[in-house]
């Protein structure tokens, strides 16, 4: 029988023998380890297993990078609606006005009226030129060039493009299209060149102030040359005038409408605020279009405001009225004698529909007396009759902002004599611009400061400098007295209710190239401002040469031609200005009151004196040689051989 060893567990342990566990692992040691399982692993599981790592970290990367994202926007919205509300931030700065778009830059300045208007502007354009030394055959290259460019005379064209000349203006002006389609010739010897060209979008309206530049844009007239240099070296600052361009239209179309009507070879209109002596319109009729200079004659490039030199006639009245009150050689209820003609030698100074008696001062005005008005001059004196007419600046040229000015013309101060005052007193012998007669008027009325007119802008509230030439009593009287004109007297035809328009008509003949008056040759002016309480603007308006028609009854004095204009414009411009019309309030009515006989006029002091009566004529002595303007015979204007 088989001995079968019992389980080593089972079997007793021998004395000394190390514990079973030992002798377990001793056992297990000397026994041969059973062989392994080889896995092989293939090169693409190998990179599979590379790419699917390196994707897991890219996802790890992307879902940081969206936490990050979410995350700031997380904070920037609880930021815009928690901790700041950007609400306010926005509101404020819708509050703001918008930064005014930046203009390209230019080689001449802006010129735009005072509410922003642009007058002119300077805008980029293409210029071709030719080098004639590399064009070979310049007939075929102008036959080419004048199917792109038909405009060009062909002649000319090959004159440019010959010769040992290397620079020659083809065209100035091209549109990107005839860019495109000289360029596609591909002649040798054609270039082009970025320039610029002025432009006027108004056009004929203020033309004769703006002026032009020449093909080089330098300034040969108006304000483009009195401000050339400004113009070029400040082109990014704009130059802003004092004109305004819808009393600009106004005016034109009034004068136009005076010309028209009374058949006149031309026209001039002024409109100037008369406390700081802006010129808001500035009319010279016939005028032309500033963007075709060249096409224009020389009776539609001169300008009758500003270099017209023309005798004024009962305009003038205003100023010897104010000498004299100023002077204190009469007083509102004193007056002259115009019941007899003056007689200077072989001549004499008549009335026009003269009253034929003694005439109080409003009287003198209203009615327009030459006859009183030489009387008032000639009382006054030669001596102090020169020296005011230079204070108001009747013998010097006007400093306006334009080139184009005149010199009056005046007697000699060695020939100033008696007679000439006594003729000046109703505004003949002596020639002024238009705006001569304008500026005068608003200083008669402006409270007696002569400023001199602008064209350019002036900033509200500094006032101007200007030159005391009257008092303000004398001021306050003259505004009283041209309102009577123009309710009772030869203005009515420029009144416009609610206005209270005051002014003075005046009807002149012309004189002739060598001295003398031309029959039926006159201007016809309206001189005045309004509101006379607290006058704003003054208004000159003139037609040259007004033929009678049937509405006028057969006349053409300035009562039937210029009165009319200037109520238009006065009635189309004062709404423009913000002006509204007033009631005649008791205020009002005080501050205007002036009977013709010059008495009771409030805060004027009349001495009890019996009524008054003619006052003697003044000596006139046999006067020298003078001026032919204030010696030849002048029947309207009231001067005539005996």
């Amino acid at each position: 029988m088989t001995h079968i060893p019992p389980p080593i567990s089972m079997r007793p342990p021998e004395p000394g023998a190390a514990p079973a566990s030992s002798q377990m692992l001793r056992r297990a040691a000397t026994t041969e380890a059973p062989p392994r399982a080889v896995v092989r692993v293939t090169q693409p599981d190998l990179m599979r297993r590379a790419i699917l790592e390196r994707t897991r970290g890219r996802l790890v990367i992307a879902a940081f990078g969206f936490a990050g994202l979410f995350g700031a926007v997380a904070l920037k919205l609880a930021f815009a609606t928690v901790i700041a509300p950007a609400e306010p931030r926005r509101a404020a700065a819708l509050s703001r006005p918008p930064a005014p778009a930046a203009e390209a830059p230019v080689a001449r300045a802006t010129v735009t009226d005072r509410n922003g208007e642009i007058l002119a502007v300077s805008l980029p354009l293409t210029a071709l030129y030719a080098n004639p030394r590399q064009i070979d055959n310049p007939g075929e290259v102008a036959d080419r060039l004048r199917r792109v460019l038909p405009q060009l005379d062909r002649e000319r064209l090959v004159q440019r493009l010959s010769g040992e000349r290397q620079f020659a203006y083809i065209a100035r002006a091209l549109t990107p299209r005839e860019v495109a389609q000289v360029n596609a010739l591909g002649i040798p010897g054609l270039h082009f060149e970025e320039a610029e060209r002025r432009y006027f979008p108004q056009g004929r309206t203020a033309a004769h102030i703006i002026g032009g530049v020449d093909v080089d844009g330098h300034g040969i007239a108006g304000v483009e040359r009195f401000h050339d240099t400004r113009l070029r070296e400040q082109a990014n600052e704009r130059l802003r005038l004092s004109l305004d361009i819808r009393v600009q239209l106004a005016l034109r179309d009034a004068v136009q409408r005076g010309i028209t009507e009374f058949n006149g070879i031309g026209g001039a209109g002024v409109v100037m605020d008369v406390q700081t002596g802006e010129v808001l319109a500035m009319v010279s009729l016939p005028d032309y279009d500033a963007n075709d200079v060249g096409a224009a004659t020389v009776d539609q490039r001169f300008n009758r405001v500003t270099v017209g030199v023309y005798e004024p006639g009962s305009t003038f009245k205003l100023l010897t009225a104010a000498m004299a009150l100023d002077y204190g050689t009469i007083q509102p209820w004193g007056g002259y004698d115009a019941s007899r003609p003056i007689r200077v030698g072989r001549f004499e100074i008549n009335d026009y529909r003269g009253k034929n008696r003694w005439l109080a001062l409003p009287e003198i005005l209203a009615y327009s007396s030459n006859l009183a008005s030489a009387h008032m001059a000639a009382a006054v004196g030669v001596t102090r009759h020169r020296e005011f007419m230079q204070r108001m600046g009747m013998t010097s040229r006007l400093r306006i902002e334009i080139p184009e000015t005149a010199l009056p013309l005046v007697p000699g101060q060695r020939t100033w004599r008696e007679l000439n005052t006594m003729t000046i007193g109703f505004g003949h012998g002596i020639s002024v611009t238009p705006l001569h007669v304008a500026t005068a008027g608003a200083t008669i009325v402006n409270g007696g400061i002569l400023r001199q007119p602008t064209i350019l802008w002036q900033q509200p509230g500094v006032e101007r400098e200007g030159v005391r030439v009257l008092s303000e009593r004398t001021s306050d009287l003259m505004r009283r007295f041209m309102r009577l004109v123009v309710t009772d007297g030869s203005g009515r035809s420029a009144e416009v209710p609610g206005y209270f328009v005051g002014g003075k008509t005046g009807t002149a003949q012309k004189t002739g190239p060598r001295g003398g008056y031309l029959e039926n040759k006159r201007i016809a002016a309206f001189v005045g401002a309004f509101p006379m309480h607290a006058p704003r603007y003054a208004v000159y308006v003139m037609v040259d040469e007004p033929k009678p028609n049937a509405r006028s009854h057969g006349f053409a004095t300035a009562g039937w031609v210029a009165a009319p204009a200037a109520g238009m414009v006065i009635q189309r411009i004062a709404p423009i200005l913000g002006m509204l019309p007033e009631p005649a309030t008791p205020e009002i009515q005080r501050a205007l009151a002036a009977p013709m006989n010059g008495r009771g006029i409030p805060g004027i002091a009349v001495p009890a004196a019996a009524p008054p009566r003619p006052a003697a004529r003044p000596a006139v002595q046999r006067p020298g040689p003078t001026p032919a303007a204030a010696a030849e015979p002048q029947r309207e204007a009231g001067l005539a051989p005996r």
